[in-house]
């Protein structure tokens, strides 16, 4: 049996002003011999992406799908729409995260659903979720100064010491998850707004108990468009780890009676 053809993945593409990137990315992504369509969740971006990817989807109407929010309100809260969008296809077995601006390469991608797809033909269950790890041997950063990489790592090491996730790239936001654990978890619980919300995810994924592998890629850093990085992602992170990490020590089954349904 040919598990691949038994896997139908929506990768869901939060976009604010990617209009120099996001063409050449669907190209890319609808090119694999994967069974993978697309979802695009823009953020009203001034830039006229959501007009070209209406025009992209016009060449592939049933491959290629756009939601419009009204407003940016940040990562999470895309990634919250997208999601629950999934949730109301039955067609699709899993949802893939990732980046709009080429970071996140497709050929990674390729890597992580072969992954996915022997981790489901073996005697284990299939995995819930695979994640693209940079932090790993084979994985690699490209285009990024020290300090940015510093920042990455330093993040992730905080994180892990303080919720007790053994996971090696709680930031990153390349990920493989499966339905039956989206159907598990309470989305609209996730409630971070910026990078965060990769590290809110990988909590409720463990809450859920679920089977995460780790897969290595390259992150390549942006080449056109504007960085979505800020302080306040920063600080939010820092913030809500730290009271996450506080409110564990203190009730130790929050996160399963708060993410889990």
């Amino acid at each position: 049996m040919n598990l691949v053809k038994l896997v139908k993945l929506l990768v869901v593409i939060p976009t604010y002003n990617e209009i120099d990137s996001i063409a050449s990315l669907t190209s890319q992504v609808l090119s694999m011999p994967e069974n993978v369509d697309i979802l695009i969740v823009d953020d009203n971006s001034p830039d006229g992406t959501a007009r070209l990817v209406k025009e992209i989807a016009r060449a592939w109407p049933d491959r290629v799908k756009l939601i419009e929010r009204t407003k940016k309100t940040g990562l999470g809260g895309a990634y919250r729409t997208g999601f629950s969008w999934f949730l109301t296809q039955p067609q699709y077995t899993h949802l893939v995260t990732m980046d709009a601006d080429h970071s996140h390469r497709p050929q990674d991608l390729a890597t992580m659903i072969a992954l996915l797809t022997s981790s489901n033909s073996s005697k284990m269950p299939g995995a819930d979720v695979i994640m693209g790890v940079r932090w790993m041997p084979g994985g690699a950063i490209v285009n990024w100064p020290k300090s940015r990489q510093r920042l990455s790592r330093m993040g992730t090491s905080y994180a892990r010491w303080a919720l007790k996730l053994p996971l090696r790239d709680l930031t990153g936001g390349f990920r493989i998850y499966s339905r039956t654990l989206l159907e598990k978890i309470r989305i609209q619980s996730v409630s971070s707004e910026g990078y965060c919300f990769q590290i809110e995810m990988a909590r409720a994924a463990c809450a859920a108990q679920a089977l995460i592998l780790e897969s290595p890629i390259t992150f390549v850093e942006r080449t056109s468009g504007v960085s979505k990085m800020s302080r306040g992602i920063v600080i939010e992170a820092l913030f809500k780890v730290t009271r996450w990490a506080l409110d564990s020590r203190f009730k130790p089954n929050a996160d399963k009676l708060h993410y889990v349904k």
